[in-house]
């Protein structure tokens, strides 16, 4: 329970014995120095049951000393919270209200839940701010549901995670390995090594599909940062079924735009471009983008949300074959969720680093550990441009 801000904590803090930093240390030295101490007397108190029981009667302190409570019973009881959110998922129950509130009987009878059962979930839904009791005896979006109808991608992803919490049942088997995880057999490619290009239609469906369902928010959050009307072609390596291409020559209407992928992959590509009237000004190329030379023309190179699916030097073999293809002075856009995010630290760290192991390679990383590998690779200028939702997906851009 971190107590920070009350008054008589601060006094006690600057009364509390320390040892000065060394006299040698750089000012930053000193200040991470006191920070870790702070940290380190803190947790001393708040593990204190006599400590906890003073806070929580103290009025400044009160509240820090709930929010916390409230905090770590939120850890404990996550994964039940997800259920909640995977129900209505499943019982469609955010679309059947997206049109407005709706009479508990009536639910009832669409969900074919009896009712006891449909008024404990939505119970707990309003609870978790999904929806919310309306007069009537009726129930309405609330504040965390009102957004889900209009993103299928977020839809979809929840009802993909069912795959990540059977895997989850039994976190330290997990982290040991000591058993297969379902998770990779979902993405194929994460296990074929050279074999990859050789994956079947029918192997590439499921994952392809959900990453085009989920594609549309790290799309908009890429091109409402970076301006592509500066760019002649466009080459989306790792593109899928070229989601992120189509929003691109829509936003472009003078980009050409190329997608290299598994060849089972980019022929699903081939059909999206042409039924997005994109005819003469798309093309695709089929391969294992580690093995196969990447097409040349192109003038700038994306990479969205592949480069954490593998591990450093598949990365840094990735961004050579990249530097390779481009022309000099061509750019690349490295977009994906990245680890370390002020506000979006769990994202990174907890959701995806978990995610990836189940998944089979990769990891989430730090805008700086991807810059320093786009450098290794022979990029130089490379920067960040910050988007509108970190917590979706960071921006880097090199020359």
């Amino acid at each position: 329970m971190a107590l920070e801000g009350g008054p008589a904590i601060v006094d006690t803090l600057s009364a509390s014995p320390t040892r000065r930093p060394d006299r040698g240390a750089s000012a930053s030295g000193w200040l991470q120095v006191w920070r870790e101490r702070w940290r380190d007397w803190r947790n001393r108190m708040v593990a204190d049951p006599a400590f906890q029981r003073r806070a929580a009667a103290f009025g400044p302190t009160r509240r820090f000393v709930r929010r916390d409570a409230a905090a770590l019973f939120d850890l404990m009881a996550g994964f039940v919270y997800s259920q909640v959110l995977l129900s209505c998922v499943r019982l469609r129950l955010f679309e059947r209200l997206a049109d407005g509130p709706c009479p508990v009987p009536r639910l009832v009878q669409a969900t074919g839940l009896d009712e006891d059962a449909l008024r404990r979930l939505l119970a707990a839904a309003v609870a978790v701010q999904l929806l919310d009791w309306r007069q009537g005896d009726r129930v309405a979006l609330g504040r965390l549901g009102a957004p889900l109808p209009a993103q299928p991608g977020l839809l979809a992803m929840v009802e993909h995670h069912a795959t990540l919490y059977a895997d989850l049942a039994d976190p330290l088997a997990l982290l040991r390995r000591d058993r297969p995880a379902a998770m990779a057999a979902y993405w194929p490619y994460a296990d074929h090594g050279a074999a990859t290009a050789q994956l079947a239609a029918t192997d590439v469906a499921a994952y392809s599909e959900l990453m085009t369902a989920s594609q549309a928010l790290v799309t908009q959050e890429v091109l409402a940062a970076y301006d592509l009307r500066a760019h002649r072609v466009l080459l989306d390596v790792g593109g899928g079924e070229g989601a992120f291409l189509v929003a691109a020559a829509q936003t472009a209407p003078q980009l050409s735009v190329r997608l290299f992928d598994l060849p089972a992959v980019a022929q699903r590509a081939q059909a999206r471009f042409d039924a997005a009237g994109l005819q003469g000004r798309s093309r695709t190329h089929g391969g294992d983008f580690f093995n196969d030379p990447l097409p040349t023309g192109a003038d700038v190179v994306s990479l969205v949300r592949v480069a954490f699916d593998h591990p450093d030097h598949r990365v840094l073999q990735l961004l050579r074959n990249v530097r390779r293809a481009l022309p000099p002075g061509g750019c690349l856009l490295l977009a994906e969720p990245m680890a370390g995010e002020r506000g979006a630290e769990a994202m990174g760290d907890a959701y995806f680093g978990l995610y990836l192991l189940a998944m089979g390679r990769g990891r989430p990383r730090t805008a700086d550990e991807l810059s320093a590998l786009m450098r290794e690779a022979g990029f130089t200028d490379v920067r960040r441009v910050r988007t509108r939702m970190p917590l979706q997906t960071g921006l880097l851009v090199a020359r």
